[in-house]
């Protein structure tokens, strides 16, 4: 069995550039889970061990504003998420990293060795220049100058690289506290940010965080988030929420896939890639939903609610946008929830899959990667 040993940092050892980085990961690890609330720890340790916070700054991870805050970098944000993307890599051992192709040939970034004549269309930047060169000195018996004919152009084939527009939903309703699920979720999201910025760089992909509400979540933002706590214990709800004038305290724990699908199909309206995708993260049932001007906020989960979302994933599916649904199942207690993404999948077409937390990396990327592929057809 493996033991480990601990001791207090006494300032005689030396603190060195990879200790800070092993340092950060750790704190990353925890803002996986506890979000920006873990930031104020940090003001603690600066008390405790200037010359660590000292170091972290320096390394360009953390920052301080004008009032004293710790906030992470830019550059700390992209190592949690590039350190999130490495993990679920090494997890799965998938392999199908870098770009996925189509069956259609045309002007993509992935250059065959092969070449072959150019053709009306072909674009330059795929030329071919050693087997051009090779074919006009053939033509001409060698000699210079070389002449360069429409006959002589060869280009490199390609295969076509479909640009894809993708909104990830993330629940943050009360219920995904439990068990690891926004912590692991939240990996996920951060992981394909990685992946979309490092390998897939004419994509498009936008987080969104539903609760009662939905709102987008930037990439500090989303490291920085968390579930919302549960506020109210009333074994049944019914509440309408004014959305022009609420009022000073509004329960936020509420699961509303309906605002967070229409947010999405909003932004994916916006986007002119050819591929549009979205995939919901959620352990729970629809709890909330809009009518007109007002959030209804429903408990137990009730018919109505159920079916006004599925009116929202009927009008994302008429917009060619492919949906893929995930829920994730700790205990019987959520088969409810199966069926309901269930329900999703039948009505637009789309795919379903439930897991645990731990499983659900690998199965968000392979269904990112075949959302890719797919061709949009309207």
């Amino acid at each position: 069995m493996t033991s480990f040993e601990y001791s207090k940092w006494d300032g005689s050892q030396e603190f060195t550039p990879q200790s800070a980085d092993r340092i950060f990961d750790q704190i990353g690890e925890h803002l996986l889970d506890y979000g920006e609330h873990l930031l104020p720890n940090l003001e603690d340790w600066e008390e405790e061990h200037p010359e660590v916070i000292e170091m972290l700054i320096k390394r360009g991870l953390v920052e301080k504003d004008e009032e004293g805050r710790f906030h992470i970098t830019p550059r700390g944000v992209r190592r949690v998420e590039n350190k999130a993307l490495e993990e679920l890599f090494l997890l799965g051992e998938k392999g199908q990293s870098g770009k996925h192709d189509t069956a259609t040939r045309g002007p993509g970034e992935t250059k065959h060795e092969e070449s072959r004549p150019y053709e009306y269309g072909d674009p330059v930047s795929n030329l071919d220049l050693h087997g051009t060169l090779r074919n006009a000195l053939a033509r001409q018996g060698g000699g210079t100058p070389v002449g360069i004919t429409n006959d002589d152009l060869e280009v490199y084939d390609t295969e076509y690289q479909a640009a894809c527009a993708t909104v990830v939903l993330l629940d943050m309703s009360g219920s995904m506290s439990r068990f690891g699920k926004f912590g692991q979720a939240k990996k996920v999201a951060l992981a394909m940010n990685s992946l979309v910025r490092d390998r897939y760089r004419g994509d498009f992909l936008q987080v969104v965080g539903f609760y009662t509400y939905a709102t987008p979540l930037s990439e500090r933002e989303l490291l920085y988030s968390a579930p919302k706590p549960v506020s109210i214990f009333d074994p049944r709800v019914h509440l309408r929420i004014p959305l022009d004038n609420p009022p000073s305290f509004v329960p936020e724990h509420f699961t509303n896939i309906q605002a967070g699908l229409q947010f999405a199909r909003r932004v994916l309206r916006r986007q002119p890639a050819q591929n549009k995708q979205i995939i919901t993260i959620t352990d729970g049932e629809p709890t909330a939903h809009v009518e007109g001007r007002e959030v209804v906020l429903v408990y137990p989960p009730a018919e109505k609610t159920a079916r006004i979302t599925l009116q929202e994933v009927r009008r994302c599916a008429n917009e060619g946008i492919h949906l893929a649904s995930f829920a994730l199942i700790e205990d019987y207690f959520y088969l409810d929830l199966v069926n309901f993404v269930e329900q999703m999948a039948r009505v637009s077409g789309g795919v379903a899959a439930y897991c645990n937390a731990d499983d659900l990396g690998n199965m968000i990327i392979d269904s990112f990667v075949a959302g890719r592929r797919r061709r949009r057809t309207m």
